[in-house]
């Protein structure tokens, strides 16, 4: 006779100040994104905020403890726990746990974001833009599809969309960070583009230098994030009308990091491309009020290094609708409310 079943653990609170925490590393690590979400509805925007702080934590993880795969494996077990309904004591993961089960995130994706990190761990090079896309779409297209269930938006269309805003922003930060990159001994650029361009990459690696054929690699990256921040535009349309500011502001912001690269003749090995204040305080207005882009590329097909993410979604059936606890957006707008008396948002932008 088998055991009986053992009775699903409840889903765990979201306490204020695991969220408090999480708000105070996105506040710290990335002003961009904080700035974009300061746009989002406050139900929206504190999950994500949670969502955030873990991805960090993850990333930091790796590089805190050298890379090794103990890292790894311990961030595994972590989420064993967290979707067991029983995290770690530790904010980010207590957070984590609470927003899985209200939101029926699948685990599938989180698992997909360690493998992307574990990339980084091997020094897995990347010959090609779809071998480079592939990684993107684990460490960064997760988390566009997972901003895409906070809201709501479970549909295919939608969710690659969402998942190609996530590719293109890291494509971005990979063109921006490039001499960061190097003095850390890493070289995310499409090894075949380098070769195209009389760049011998082993070479260039032990010793990084700016020149004009290298420039023509960055640039040609910055392409191909353009195409996919058009493909995303399309997505916006789909998202429900108070989400559209918050993404549109991450779209337009994180298109101008690379917009700057350009600007400074693509030389990322020398300076750190950064968006200045009024440009971005534009790029916010915009978002705020363009809130019906083009919707014609909504049916592209999904980008082949996305259709994992894809799947991962579609094979977490939700029976019913994400159940939305009373307490937790009670609490979300009880803190919004202290934001803003606070005056936290502006002094954090």
């Amino acid at each position: 006779m088998s055991a009986p079943l053992e009775s699903p653990r409840p889903s765990p609170p979201l306490l204020a100040a695991d969220l408090a925490a999480c708000r105070a590393s996105l506040a710290h690590n990335s002003k961009t994104f904080h700035a974009a979400s300061l746009l989002l509805p406050p139900a929206v925007r504190a999950p994500a905020t949670v969502l955030y702080g873990f991805c960090r934590l993850a990333d930091d993880t790796v590089d805190v403890e050298g890379g090794r795969r103990l890292a790894l494996t311990q961030l595994r077990r972590r989420l064993d726990r967290v979707f067991e309904g029983r995290p770690q004591p530790v904010a980010a993961d207590r957070a984590l746990a609470a927003v899985v089960a209200q939101y029926g995130i699948p685990r599938a994706l989180l698992d997909l974001l360690i493998e992307g990190l574990s990339w980084d761990v091997d020094g897995r090079d990347y010959d090609t833009l779809d071998d480079l896309q592939d990684y993107a779409a684990r460490v960064a297209g997760t988390v566009g599809a997972m901003m895409s269930l906070l809201m709501g938006v479970r549909d295919e269309a939608a969710l690659a969309r969402a998942c190609d805003l996530g590719v293109a922003m890291q494509l971005s930060n990979i063109a921006r960070d490039v001499g960061e990159d190097a003095r850390m001994g890493r070289l995310y650029l499409p090894r075949q583009w380098l070769r195209e361009a009389g760049i011998d990459p082993v070479a260039w690696l032990a010793a990084p230098r700016f020149e004009p054929a290298l420039a023509s690699v960055v640039q040609r990256l910055l392409d191909a994030a353009d195409v996919l921040y058009a493909r995303a535009a399309a997505g916006v349309a789909s998202l429900p009308l108070a989400c559209r500011p918050g993404i549109n502001a991450a779209r337009l912001m994180y298109a101008a990091v690379g917009h700057e690269v350009a600007r400074a003749g693509c030389d990322s090995v020398n300076r750190r491309a950064v968006v200045p204040g009024r440009r971005k305080s534009r790029l916010l207005l915009q978002a705020a009020v363009s809130l019906w882009p083009a919707s014609r590329q909504l049916r592209e097909p999904p980008l082949p290094a996305n259709r994992p993410l894809l799947a991962a979604v579609a094979a977490t059936p939700v029976s019913a609708p994400v159940r939305k606890v009373e307490f937790v957006i009670n609490l979300f707008d009880r803190l919004a409310r202290q934001d803003r008396q606070a005056g936290w948002g502006r002094s954090a932008a």
